[in-house]
């Protein structure tokens, strides 16, 4: 055993000194000849708008960086003569040479345009520079390919649109959130402008709650994931909003059948400062009294940005999302939630190669039932309050870091119970509010090693503490759940007591060290393989017994009875382009284990339920599958086929030899399981008048657990069920057509606009959102009850700016 641990220590020593040795040697380098700096911000030539991803080329040597989330480049070389090219998707492509004998700050501005030959043949070396990135399991999408996409009720849908990537699908129609690679939807880090949204869609799923107009870049990592972001095992879905138009005021919206928008942008100082504001209500409501209904559905949100520029070095960002649901059914339920967010940023240049930025972010979810016929109002929510100071340091153009700290305060409130009137006979009940600290520091560095490898490695050490909370269970053995060895079954243990906590007590603390790993190696000029590794905790839960999120869930801290999820995933991947770029093919496989994935014991209550540690056991997760994106990228028809070959399942095992845990300890489907995932998107311009598009989808059916027969206890008929999820709905298909018309495409005036014609579900298929099974009055049988929320949906949107 001391040998082992001598051999140990040498091993952990050898391994720090091999670290350092990668660390350090391309610091060493920057000091063998002398170099240069290129550095600037890269915009809209329009609006002013900062460019988030425009590629920096040198050809000649291979070489390249892109612009940040905020336009800012910078690359270091060896002093000498470079040919530049500045490209960038929609733009016209720059082509400079420069004599780099000295530090140089040169800001770039963009002209969009339509592409030409020139073009396609920059966009061939963007692609050799993509293809030598270790960055792998990201996908990205502009706000104008997501436009054109066929949409329900010809509502654009950010959301919606991620499910045509390879690895993304989520629960149905009417459903909300989405999942990554087989995870939950609790599962997925979602960012706007970097503040977190708990509640990602409106009326339960039919919409997202990002307004398109307002959405400047969209990025979904699935793997890879870079050490800057935490806090979810799943996936990272990054938004960043425009910054308004400091140029010029202008103003856009659209009317729908059942929404409008509306979004207004111009200059506070011109060419310094910007602002926008953009507001988008529902009211199909409206129309519901013709029909004798005295229900309300409606949702409406607001985005707002301001942008200034106090000098080079300097930019200040204040922007923030406010959104609303309310569903009202004939005055007896009144259901509101929602988002809120606000965030403040100072961007800082300390030098040519040392980028800052410092966040103060601000974010709330709350949710209010009122249910009048038993006068009482119900209301839950949860509340952040964010740090972030982030660094990208460009110390050479082989070599690059990011670091950074993030700090967040969690105030949850699991529910607060009151009357509505002084006669209702209900006593205010105050579920116990949950308190939290969560940190994090890391440290990213992307590492060209030679002309075919790079690599990127990083480390993130995150930290968690359970905060004092006014009361907290005492249980004997520290076990809330107990197992009755006769019935086989799992009850709610009886505390034994409780402790009362100041808030400045901590119940429990966690420390993880996170590392990740992505590499790629360059087989030719149009192909590479990569793979990747990471780590990642998540600390907070999302208490759901449903197979995509509600409005009624609950989230909750990790503490003394609920431990931190934790990640380990593995991706490998090949990656090739064809015919300069006009084809590209990406092909992924992986697998991922989760450790300490909440399950709950059969019958268990989640709503109002003070002690929730009572119906919950830890157990683990695993998903593993391949997936397949082939694009086509040029030419009047694009698109893109999708595939994913996925399994996803969970295990909660007993704790002890004598229990038979969460089905009989066995795997089972996770309700995220879906075997094939099919999805096929193309649009045509026919001409400068008329485009068109489509997207046909086909899923295996979800997971479910049905009943396989009954018996009779005191004249009451009682169901018994099949394994968990061992069965599945009808499988998911569907068909979407649009037909987007601009009626003046030519047009020198200022005012533009296009009529969006689409058809959702063209052959009207009435796919099962879930199957019940009930009794039929008539004949005395069982019977299976298929609940399909669409049909074939038309619809027509008008779009508008000037």
């Amino acid at each position: 055993m001391k040998l082992f641990y001598f051999y140990k220590k040498k091993l952990m020593n050898k391994t720090l000194i091999v670290f350092l040795i990668v660390l350090i040697y391309p610091i060493s380098q920057l000091f063998t000849q002398e170099k240069f700096t290129l550095s600037g911000t890269i915009t809209d030539s329009n609006s002013n708008e900062t460019l988030i991803g425009v590629n920096i080329i040198i050809p000649e040597i291979q070489s390249g960086t892109v612009t940040n989330e905020y336009g800012f480049y910078s690359i270091t070389l060896p002093e000498g003569t470079y040919n530049i090219q500045i490209s960038y998707l929609g733009f016209k492509t720059i082509l400079e040479t420069i004599v780099l004998s000295y530090n140089q700050i040169k800001n770039y501005k963009l002209i969009e345009t339509a592409e030409s030959l020139d073009e396609v043949i920059i966009k061939e070396d963007v692609e050799k520079l993509n293809i030598k990135k270790p960055q792998m399991s990201v996908n990205a999408l502009s706000i104008n390919t997501i436009k054109q996409m066929p949409v329900v009720l010809g509502e654009v849908d950010v959301i919606k649109s991620i499910t045509l990537l390879p690895g993304v699908t989520n629960a149905g129609e009417g459903s909300s959130g989405f999942n990554v690679r087989g995870g939950a939807a609790d599962q997925n880090l979602i960012l706007l402008d970097e503040a977190t949204i708990f509640n990602s869609s409106h009326l339960f799923g039919l919409f997202s709650v990002f307004n398109p107009d307002a959405i400047k870049d969209i990025k979904l990592y699935k793997g890879g994931i870079p050490a800057k972001y935490g806090g979810r095992v799943s996936s990272v879905l990054d938004i960043y909003q425009k910054e308004g138009n400091s140029s010029d005021f202008h103003i856009n919206g659209g009317i729908g059948l059942i929404s409008s928008r509306l979004l207004a942008e111009g200059p506070i100082e011109k060419d310094k400062g910007s602002f926008l504001f953009g507001g988008r209500s529902s009211y199909a409501h409206l129309f519901l009294p013709l029909f004798d209904l005295d229900n309300v559905a409606y949702f409406y949100d607001l985005n707002t940005k301001l942008s200034y520029r106090l000098n080079n070095n300097n930019s200040i960002y204040l922007s923030g999302y406010f959104g609303r649901d309310v569903f009202e059914i004939a005055n007896s339920f009144i259901n509101t939630y929602g988002n809120t967010v606000l965030n403040f940023r100072w961007n800082h240049l300390f030098s040519d190669k040392l980028f800052s930025n410092l966040s103060l972010i601000y974010s709330d979810y709350d949710y209010d039932l009122e249910l009048s016929f038993v006068e009482f109002d119900w209301e839950s929510g949860i509340r952040n309050f964010n740090l972030k100071y982030d660094f990208k340091h460009y110390i050479s153009s082989n070599f690059k870091l990011e670091y950074g700290l993030n700090s967040i305060y969690y105030k949850f409130n699991p529910g607060d119970i009151n009357p509505t009137t002084p006669d209702s006979g209900i006593n205010p009940f105050k579920l116990i509010d949950k308190y939290a600290f969560e940190n994090a520091l890391y440290l990213d560095a992307e590492h060209k090693l030679s002309n075919k490898l790079s690599v990127s490695y990083g480390l993130r050490f995150s930290t968690f503490h359970r905060l004092g909370q006014d009361e907290l269970n005492i249980y004997n053995n520290n076990n809330p759940v107990i197992f009755i060895e006769d019935l086989g079954i799992y009850e709610k243990a009886d505390p034994v007591g409780t402790n009362g906590f100041s808030r400045n007590n901590v119940i429990e603390s966690f420390a993880n060290l996170e590392p990740r790993l992505a590499l790629a190696y360059q087989l030719n000029d149009n192909s590479s393989v990569k793979a990747s590794y990471n780590r990642i905790s998540q600390y907070l839960h999302l208490l759901s017994n449903t197979s995509s999120p509600t409005p009624l869930d609950v989230w909750a801290p990790s503490g003394k009875y609920v431990k931190p999820q934790l990640l380990d995933q593995v991706a490998i991947g090949y990656f090739r382009t064809f015919k300069n770029n006009t084809y590209s093919l990406e092909l992924e496989s992986f697998f991922k284990t989760i450790k300490n994935r909440i399950d709950y014991i059969d019958g268990a209550n989640l709503i109002a339920n003070n002690a929730i540690e009572q119906v919950i056991l830890n157990g683990e997760a695993r998903a593993y599958g391949l997936e397949i994106l082939l694009r086509k990228n040029e030419g009047k028809l694009k698109g893109w086929l999708a595939y994913t070959l996925s399994k996803s399942e969970q295990k909660t095992p007993g704790r002890t030899p004598i229990e038979t845990g969460i089905n009989n300890g066995k795997w089972y489907n996770t309700p995220y399981d879906k075997t094939h995932d099919v999805s096929l998107t193309g649009s045509y311009e026919l001409n400068k008048k008329w485009s068109f598009s489509s997207n046909f989808l086909f899923q295996t059916g979800q997971p479910a657990t049905f009943p396989n027969g009954q018996y009779q206890y005191n004249g009451i008929i009682v169901p018994s069920y099949e394994a968990r999820n061992s069965s599945r709905l009808p499988s998911y298909n569907r068909l979407d057509l649009a037909a987007n018309y601009t009626p003046k495409p030519d047009s020198t005036k200022n005012f533009k606009s296009e009529w969006v014609f689409g058809i959702y579900n063209v052959y009207n298929r009435r796919n099962a959102a879930n199957i019940t099974f009930r009794e039929n009055r008539n004949s005395g049988t069982n019977e299976a009850v298929r609940l399909a929320i669409f049909g074939i949906v038309p619809s027509v949107s008008y779009n508008f700016k000037f």
